[in-house]
């Protein structure tokens, strides 16, 4: 973000004009930095960016352009005001050309070199708070995430203010949204980021081995503790442990986690002395922990402790056109791998994308666009190419989230209709079997509200 006071790099050759120039900014509200030559400039600017550049054109060293360029090259945040005593229309053209925001010609009063520094710095506020917005409103990507939904910004905000901290955080969401992609972004935008991470599956270990597996354990304390081992803790300290579908997790190991939790120590199995450890903890589930705590089989203490900052990731049917961004991702991604061509998806195809339910969510899209790109040849894919569940309707509306229930594929016979005509027919007659309900037909259709809000307003704009 821009600094409340602006900060302008002179680059003028002659001094008693650049001191002049000064003189003429100091009731600016701007810090202003004088520079004789082009090389030095340019080092100054490499390292601190300044707002605004007041660039005479002949420098000893090197011409003012070719400055310019190297400016715009290195795609460096910085307005560039050239000034030369030739006034040329030509030059004025190629500066305007290759970036420049104004061109002054010698001489020129100090009203004039004002405004026009006063209104660069304003251009470059205004960009600064541009960048700033979509930065927080319009990623496509965070750390190995992909999606640019409004939900998903959400959670870009959630992980980004939370990975600081050592505060235990707590992954809600379907199989297959990315729960262990939110603990390894957690890990990599820390100060962890360096130490450990381990991460430890709570339902693919035997539970009698889940304890061991956790905390350690001596050699000798049961039978098959041929060694000492560490845990999962232990290894992990430092940096952070991921415990991925928490409420596995057997009553008994529960207290004992309860007890790690509290106290910062561990004790491996057949050993009485606790050991100090360092650790941050993510844990993840794809059940609801407060059923689980009401049905008795996860302990509302432990989750109380645990659910510090609760993440509770969306599915796939609830992030717009996330699914298309992602299945570009892939197709590109196995494509690449496979030594196929693809490269897009027709519009069918993303019709039919953006309308099935996705019940396996990121992980079911990834396994349907890999099995088009092994099966398949081409440059784009078409609806014949998807797997067969996928290929009874072209708007590709599922209820079920297994199954499209949209109007067949037309036969060869009947004219070919608008895209957009059959997705504006599926969605009304969805809308009119709910009785006007929107909520309750996207809910039907698998779609989040917003999106059904969006394109009837598309619609009604369009009669306007």
């Amino acid at each position: 973000m821009l600094n409340a006071r602006g900060r302008v790099l002179i680059v003028e050759d002659a001094p008693a004009l650049a001191e002049t120039y000064a003189e003429y900014l100091k009731s600016e509200n701007c810090s202003v930095e004088i520079f004789g030559n082009g090389k030095l400039a340019l080092a100054a600017i490499t390292v601190l960016p300044p707002d605004v550049l007041v660039l005479d054109v002949n420098l000893p060293d090197m011409n003012g352009i070719d400055l310019l360029r190297e400016v715009r090259s290195r795609g460096l945040p910085t307005e560039v005001v050239i000034v030369t005593g030739q006034a040329s229309v030509r030059l004025a053209v190629e500066s305007m050309k290759e970036g420049a925001l104004d061109f002054l010609t010698k001489p020129f009063s100090a009203d004039r070199l004002r405004i026009t520094v006063r209104n660069a710095l304003q251009r470059r506020k205004l960009e600064s708070q541009v960048a700033a917005i979509q930065e927080e409103t319009g990623r496509d990507r965070f750390c190995s995430f992909i999606g640019q939904s409004m939900v998903m910004q959400s959670i870009y905000r959630i992980l980004q203010n939370a990975a600081a901290s050592k505060a235990t955080v707590f992954v809600t969401g379907e199989s297959g949204t990315g729960k262990e992609l939110c603990a390894d972004a957690l890990h990599k935008l820390s100060r962890r980021r360096e130490k450990p991470f381990v991460a430890i599956n709570c339902a693919a270990i035997p539970r009698d081995l889940l304890e061991s597996e956790v905390f350690g354990h001596a050699k000798g304390s049961f039978t098959g503790a041929t060694a000492d081992r560490a845990g999962a803790a232990l290894q992990a300290s430092g940096g952070t442990l991921f415990l991925d579908e928490i409420c596995e997790m057997d009553l008994g190991l529960q207290a004992k986690m309860l007890r790690f939790l509290q106290t910062g120590t561990v004790q491996r199995v057949g050993e009485d002395k606790p050991r100090p450890v360092d650790v941050r903890i993510v844990c993840a589930t794809n059940r609801d922990p407060q059923a689980e705590v009401a049905a008795g089989r996860f302990r509302e203490d432990l989750f109380y402790r645990l659910n510090v900052i609760p993440v509770d990731l969306p599915p796939l049917r609830e992030r717009d056109h996330d699914v298309l961004l992602i299945a570009r991702h892939f197709l590109r991604q196995f494509s690449v791998e496979d030594g196929k061509k693809f490269t897009a998806f027709s519009p069918a195809v993303e019709a039919v994308l953006l309308g099935y339910g996705w019940p396996g969510n990121v992980r079911e899209l990834q396994n349907t666009v890999r099995n088009v790109v092994v099966l398949n040849e081409g440059e784009t894919v078409e609806i014949d190419m998807l797997p067969r569940s996928f290929q009874g309707g072209v708007g590709g509306v599922s209820v079920t989230g297994a199954r499209s229930i949209a109007p067949p594929l037309p036969e060869a016979s009947m004219p070919i209709e608008p895209l957009d005509a059959i997705v504006r027919r599926t969605i009304e007659r969805a809308i009119a079997q709910c009785d006007g309900n929107i909520p309750k037909a996207a809910a039907a259709l698998q779609v989040s509200p917003s999106t059904l809000y969006r394109r009837i307003q598309a619609w009604q704009a369009d009669l306007a």
